[in-house]
């Protein structure tokens, strides 16, 4: 979601601005560029929003001339004529979808809103809904001028979700016309909490089961990103967001299973990373996660993890590695992945793309979820060789603070020092021998002069440093 506009700002028409360099062309003798420029400068300087405004010069250029203006002409003119000809409105729109998409757009897209281009597309896709070309192409320029708050507000009071939804409804079979409509309804539903409402209302989550569970998904995309949108409270006007709510809807229809399937594909699959990412939000409770592993999840993405190493790919490995770290919420999880040899895997992958902090850093996550809590987990990390490799990760991204804190976070997990009651007598005294081991061997190698750097130079290290020497038995932790 972009920046929310601030309310407070105050605006101008278009004429008024015209006005405005028109009176220093004629009334302070400024030549043309000059008034526009001072306009420009003034107005802004007066707290005036400019956004959307097409700066011309009375008399010199007109608004009409306008690239964007022009297109949005065009298409009007085109959609009132029922002899119109289908392959110049798919020209039309995609020239306005190129022109808001082009590097530096903002200003093509701000114009395009003041001037009523959502509201004509919405209109085009009403009233050519069975027309594939124009759909696809008028839906990937709406896609583009959905930006804000007020855009998504736009496509709400124009009954965008429900146009939108009957027709991926009636075109569920067609990929073009799903993939870039998915797109519309994740630009819409990100960041207004009431259009992701009105989707649920509308069945969006059936629809997506039902597609994502089709034979046809090469080239699917845009229906994962929706997934993840609608699954991500992200309104900052709403207090209690009910996307909790809807992820366990999703997962009671069968969304994992069909997710899942996407990650059972492997590494060489396009829409693996865009699975992994919407089935991490959908994992929002144990029982979720459980049902994810239940389905083969644990094995399929520990598999992509061995061979996003194998092929050096660190966009795969940051993503399978942050669905692992969710799953391994799971307490029933845990043993599994450890079981499955996930401590030597993730210590493996480590090697493979130890130039990435990134990835060490989700690495890191993982294994602090699997050891916290659990002796025999962090026990497994140690003897995987997990002590030395946040020692060697910390040496060598000192300038990588996210990295820094996490493997300071992980570090406390391998050496805390549980309640003692839930143990007998000789768990107490295994553990002690293994705390005792553990911190032996970390101090020997120098971590408390590399957490303490890291404490010195990141701020968002203190706390976590501050614990991991607690932890590792330092009488000066907090110094």
């Amino acid at each position: 979601m972009g920046p929310l506009k601030n309310n407070n700002k105050r605006t101008i028409s278009q004429e008024a601005f015209e006005v405005v360099v028109k009176e220093n062309i004629e009334d302070l003798d400024m030549d043309p560029n000059e008034a526009l420029q001072d306009a420009i400068h003034t107005l802004t300087l007066q707290g005036v929003d400019l956004s959307g405004i097409v700066t011309c010069i009375p008399g010199v250029t007109s608004v009409n001339d306008n690239p964007v203006i022009q297109c949005l002409d065009q298409l009007k003119e085109l959609v009132d004529h029922n002899d119109s000809n289908l392959k110049e409105i798919v020209n039309v729109l995609d020239n306005l979808c190129n022109l808001c998409s082009v590097q530096d757009s903002s200003s093509n897209v701000s114009i395009a809103m003041r001037n009523g281009g959502l509201d004509l597309l919405i209109s085009i896709c009403s009233k050519f809904k069975l027309r594939q070309r124009v759909l696809v192409s008028a839906f990937k320029a709406m896609s583009v001028l959905i930006t804000d708050i007020q855009s998504t507000e736009i496509f709400r009071k124009n009954d965008g979700p429900k146009i939108v939804m009957n027709i991926l409804s009636e075109c569920s079979e067609k990929i073009d016309v799903v993939n870039s409509g998915f797109a519309v309804v994740a630009a819409a539903a990100t960041g207004n909490e009431v259009v992701k409402d009105l989707f649920m209302d509308l069945k969006v989550d059936e629809l997506l089961v039902q597609i994502l569970g089709g034979k046809n998904k090469d080239g699917l995309r845009h229906p994962y990103d929706a997934i993840r949108v609608l699954l991500t409270a992200d309104d900052g006007r709403v207090l209690a967001s009910q996307v909790y709510g809807y992820a366990r809807t999703f997962a009671k229809i069968g969304i994992t299973e069909s997710l899942v399937g996407a990650l059972h594909q492997g590494i060489s699959s396009p829409n693996l990373i865009s699975a992994t990412i919407a089935l991490k939000a959908v994992a929002v409770n144990d029982e979720i996660c459980r049902s994810i592993a239940d389905n083969g999840g644990v094995d399929a993405v520990l598999k992509c993890i061995d061979d996003s190493g194998e092929q050096s790919n660190s966009a795969v490995a940051r993503a399978c590695c942050s669905l692992l770290s969710k799953l391994a919420g799971s307490d029933a999880n845990k043993s599994s992945i450890v079981q499955k040899g996930g401590m030597d895997r993730l210590i493996k992958l480590s090697f493979r793309l130890s130039e990435d902090p990134s990835v060490l850093q989700e690495i890191m996550s993982i294994i602090c979820t699997l050891s916290l809590r659990s002796p025999g987990n962090a026990a497994s990390a140690v003897e995987a060789g997990a002590g030395d490799f946040a020692i060697q990760a910390m040496q060598k991204f000192p300038a990588a603070p996210q990295m820094q804190k996490q493997s300071c976070l992980m570090i406390r997990n391998l050496v805390a020092v549980f309640d003692m009651l839930v143990f007998c007598e000789i768990a107490i005294c295994a553990l002690g021998i293994f705390w005792h081991v553990v911190t032996s061997i970390l101090l020997g190698n120098g971590i408390e002069k590399i957490i303490r750097k890291a404490k010195e130079n990141h701020e968002s290290c203190k706390d976590a440093a501050t614990d991991a020497l607690r932890d590792l038995g330092l009488d000066n932790y907090n110094v």
